[in-house]
């Protein structure tokens, strides 16, 4: 087991319920990030939560004693940037998000609006945070009207301290789901798109890249459908109990990332 986990050179790290939970570090954490460095390899951390930008995160790993540059942080929202940008400069953007997934659509030059009159390239929906009943029902339109529709992500619940979650992106989609009878391309994980971007990003083999969350639904399927290393950690939502009934067969199981590093 050591001996494949050593031939990782680039290793994915959900955040939310794998790295930390709410404003604390896991345990073990920090030893982590020492040992992946120690090795020369690389570590990239990757959210479905769209809601904050890469300096967002930035700014809350360096507010728990964490420095990484923005780049080895990247999220759902950047990826969707990507996605569209690829398909249309400049494209109209309508999008059900905060300001910060707004920040990572402009920066890429897409137009952002909250105007669902004249031409609507994509309607984006996002873990959303600043969500409004307008908003809602100004996509519910546009969905029926055929506007191309993409979500960041598909996770339920943001997990939280003391094991309390909020809602995520995942259920805004079923609420949608309902009123439209419609669904979304989605581009985070468990979406082959995060990893072929990353892939895309660093050059590195996918035979050499592995997945590290603490959701199976999303984590570990996105090492299924992209083929690499699938790594379970029981620090978030996922309980040993759950994967009695789960189709997801993660490659590795360890309580947390602290137990990793040491198996490193």
């Amino acid at each position: 087991m050591v001996k494949k986990l050593k031939e990782i050179e680039c290793f994915l790290l959900d955040m939310d319920g794998t790295f930390y939970l709410g404003n604390r570090l896991i345990d073990g954490a920090q030893k982590f990030l020492q040992k992946i460095e120690q090795q020369n390899k690389k570590l990239l951390f990757l959210t479905n939560n769209s809601s904050k930008s890469s300096r967002d995160y930035q700014q809350k790993l360096e507010g728990l004693g964490v420095f990484v540059p923005p780049e080895n942080i990247i999220n759902s929202g950047e990826v969707t940037a990507d996605y569209i940008k690829e398909r249309k400069e400049g494209a109209r953007v309508y999008l059900v998000g905060t300001p910060s997934l707004q920040d990572e659509l402009e920066a890429v030059g897409l137009q952002v609006t909250t105007d669902k009159e004249g031409k609507i390239d994509y309607l984006v929906l996002g873990f959303d945070t600043t969500l409004t009943y307008k908003k809602l029902w100004d996509a519910h339109d546009l969905i029926l009207d055929g506007i191309p529709y993409l979500a960041t992500n598909p996770d339920y619940v943001c997990p939280l301290e003391d094991k309390k979650t909020m809602p995520d992106c995942g259920s805004i989609i079923s609420l949608l789901k309902t009123s439209t009878g419609k669904e979304p391309l989605v581009i985070g994980k468990p979406n082959t798109l995060m990893v072929d971007y990353v892939a895309r990003k660093t050059g590195i083999d996918k035979k050499r890249i592995a997945m590290v969350g603490d959701r199976l639904y999303t984590d570990i399927q996105t090492a299924v459908n992209a083929k690499i290393t699938g790594i379970l950690v029981l620090s978030g939502e996922t309980s040993r109990e759950d994967l009695k009934s789960a189709p997801q067969k993660p490659d590795y199981i360890f309580p947390s990332i602290k137990e990793l590093g040491e198996a490193l």
